[in-house]
């Protein structure tokens, strides 16, 4: 899942397959580091980028006791899937610009990276699954009960993740036959195919929750309304700003979940090895992307969090307001 962008280029007329750095280590006994590049600074930069602010996600919430909620619990594993992808960027710049790259180093960090994004979509999945809970049965959610299943849920989503990203090193892989590989080298077609099938069923999945998350919120809103025999029309400007307001951060979040899944999920499965390499670039780039932006859009969000960070930042400006509680807003 791994490309290098110094071989962006290809032939169109012959078909020719993508030069491969694995190539020139046949061709000569002796290896030289390719000059530091553009891509390889961005490379690095974002991968920095990505598992430091994933990394402060997931310290906040694992050394903070009261944050036991199920909805932390995903939280900790977004952060800490969307990390895995920061650590698998920098290990490919490594393999790339450091040191003399090999079989082993491109199942690592391949194996590494389709770990990490399948980890990362299936705890966004549960984040809308933890919303729409949250609101169809606000009385019992929230207990130890639900929290237990949110750890099992989440072991399974692990070792899933495990066991799907491990196919690569387990002989799943295109590097002794190049006519089977992907868009993606070193994975195969088969491989990619259903790998990005399945993104495509949990991001349809994940939609339908938030479609059912408007629905319930619609529900209460009229019972509210009907219980203060105010009809819809007749909202406060609070309410109606309310609404608008939640309204658009979800149009937000779904924009971004769609834009950042949605291209690789269906190149993966259009696209082959004679596929122009640039195009890889294009749509892998939002997927690595969404570990970026996730901290923002939900951890960094959530009202408790957030008061836990200025906490440890600023400790005697919160110390002046220590009974303030936020409830949990993701």
């Amino acid at each position: 899942m791994i490309l290098n962008a110094s071989d962006l280029g290809w032939d169109e007329s012959s078909g020719a397959d993508t030069f491969s750095p694995l190539d020139q280590l046949d061709s000569s006994s002796t290896y030289e580091v390719p000059p530091l590049t553009v891509w390889g600074v961005a490379l690095c930069v974002s991968g920095t980028l990505i598992a430091t602010e994933n990394a402060v996600v997931v310290t906040t919430i694992l050394a903070t006791p009261s944050l036991r909620a199920p909805v932390f619990l995903l939280l900790a594993s977004l952060g800490l899937a969307d990390l895995l992808a920061g650590v698998a960027l920098i290990l490919h710049f490594l393999f790339l610009f450091c040191v003399e790259p090999s079989d082993w180093s491109e199942l690592l960090t391949s194996g590494l990276l389709v770990t990490s994004l399948t980890a990362s979509l299936c705890s966004l999945m549960g984040v809308a699954l933890d919303r729409y809970l949250s609101l169809s049965h606000a009385l019992t959610y929230g207990s130890s009960q639900s929290r237990h299943r949110a750890a099992i849920l989440l072991l399974l989503v692990w070792l899933g993740a495990c066991f799907i990203g491990a196919g690569p090193a387990m002989g799943w892989h295109c590097l002794g036959q190049p006519n089977s590989c992907s868009v993606a080298r070193p994975l195969t077609r088969t491989y990619l195919s259903l790998l990005c099938g399945g993104f495509l069923v949990v991001v349809m999945v994940t939609l339908q929750l938030y479609a059912g998350i408007c629905r319930v919120a619609r529900r209460h809103a009229h019972a509210i309304a009907t219980q203060k025999h105010f009809l819809p029309t007749n909202h406060s400007y609070a309410s109606k700003h309310s609404s608008g307001r939640g309204f658009s951060r979800l149009i937000v979040i779904l924009s971004v979940f769609v834009g950042c899944w949605m291209p690789f999920s269906l190149w993966g499965l259009l696209g082959d090895a004679s596929s122009p390499p640039l195009y890889t670039y294009a749509t892998l780039v939002p997927a690595a992307g969404s570990s970026l932006l996730n901290p923002i859009l939900y951890s960094l969000r959530n009202k408790d969090i957030r008061k836990v960070l200025l906490q440890a930042c600023c400790p005697h400006r919160c110390s002046q307001n220590p009974q303030i509680h936020y409830p949990v807003d993701v």
